[in-house]
């Protein structure tokens, strides 16, 4: 082996080393970068995770803070004692009497296990039906921590008098956040929610039902005046179109269609027809009367008095037109009298 070929020999050697280290050493440091960034991307999903609940958390920390300045209180019995006071302070309200109701302890029931607890009153007595409807409208809009269940309102004893029952249930937060009770402002009779409880007492929802009485018996009408029924009138000559002119065993035969009656009658020479007599059926090519452009190749040739008409096929009645000398047939005999109309 010559000097220059152990030369290239090792050359190419070297080459290979060297993309064999570079391809050891990048994939040796590679792979830790790769699983490190793989880490970091699962570190940031968690973490972005964990920002959300957080948000999350915080949020709902706030809607329970807003819900519990307007509880009662954070303990099952002064919560009753308030809300047992704040019911008879709204009935006296209401231009009720107290002593016409009761009201009963409702609860306490568990939300969850060691949680909230849900307490309230159940009321029931009876008064005028316009301050019980007050007082409906004051407990529902007042504006403590509250819902109004299962209410009930039925004709009382005497008129314009109803009977209410309904419970005012009410949460007692468990553990109360660490909140200050904010001073809310009372339910008014005069606010503007109040007028949408005025339908109740002007549509008297609890009087009782009085069928209607029957209309009074209408009076007697005169009969309406007979209708004088006039005989149709004649079809007029726009009623009859000539449909085809056609021949039959040499002799030409003119179709007429009754456009009303959809029926055909069939006429020949000497037949009356459009107030004149029937002299033969022309069959030269000649332009359409009226359309110069339009060429007509059969006419039905009339004898009106001492002068002759046509109708084109297709046309009607009321569509005939006087000849002139010169667009007479040459054939049409001159001294032809007419013959008799077919029966």
């Amino acid at each position: 082996m010559k000097r220059r070929d152990k030369l290239l020999l090792f050359a190419i050697a070297g080459l290979a080393a060297v993309f064999v280290l570079g391809y050891t050493l990048k994939t040796a440091l590679a792979k830790p970068l790769k699983a490190a960034d793989q880490r970091n991307a699962a570190l940031r999903s968690k973490l972005a995770k964990l920002n959300e609940e957080r948000r999350a958390y915080f949020a709902a920390e706030d809607l329970v803070k807003q819900h519990a300045r307007r509880c009662f209180a954070d303990t099952v019995d002064e919560a009753s004692a308030r809300s047992g006071e704040m019911i008879t302070k709204l009935i006296l309200e209401s231009g009720l009497r107290e002593a016409d109701f009761t009201r009963l302890p409702h609860g306490p029931r568990a939300i969850v296990p060691k949680g909230d607890q849900e307490i309230g009153w159940i009321i029931q007595g009876q008064g005028p039906l316009a301050n019980v409807v007050n007082l409906l409208f004051l407990l529902q809009h007042s504006p403590q921590l509250h819902r109004i269940d299962t209410p009930a309102i039925t004709p009382g004893d005497k008129p314009g008098f109803a009977n209410v029952r309904l419970k005012y249930l009410t949460l007692v937060v468990s553990p109360a956040p660490d909140v200050q009770p904010q001073p809310l402002p009372p339910a008014s009779l005069d606010s503007p929610q109040h007028k949408s409880y005025h339908p109740i007492l002007a549509r008297d929802i609890f009087r009782p039902y009085v069928k209607r009485p029957p209309p009074p018996p209408e009076p007697a009408r005169a009969p309406p005046p007979a209708q004088v029924v006039s005989a149709p009138a004649e079809p007029g000559p726009e009623t009859f179109r000539i449909v085809s002119l056609s021949e039959w065993n040499g002799r030409p035969e003119i179709h007429v269609m009754n456009l009303n009656a959809k029926r055909t009658a069939t006429y020949k020479a000497g037949d009356t027809l459009a107030d004149g007599v029937v002299v033969m059926v022309d069959y030269r090519a000649l332009p359409m009367p009226g359309k110069p452009g339009l060429m007509s190749f059969s006419r039905v040739i009339l004898k009106i008095g001492s002068e002759f008409w046509a109708i084109e096929r297709g046309q009607t009645l009321a569509e005939k037109y006087k000849l002139t000398p010169n667009q007479v047939p040459p054939n049409v005999p001159q001294l032809q009298a007419a013959s008799s109309p077919a029966p």
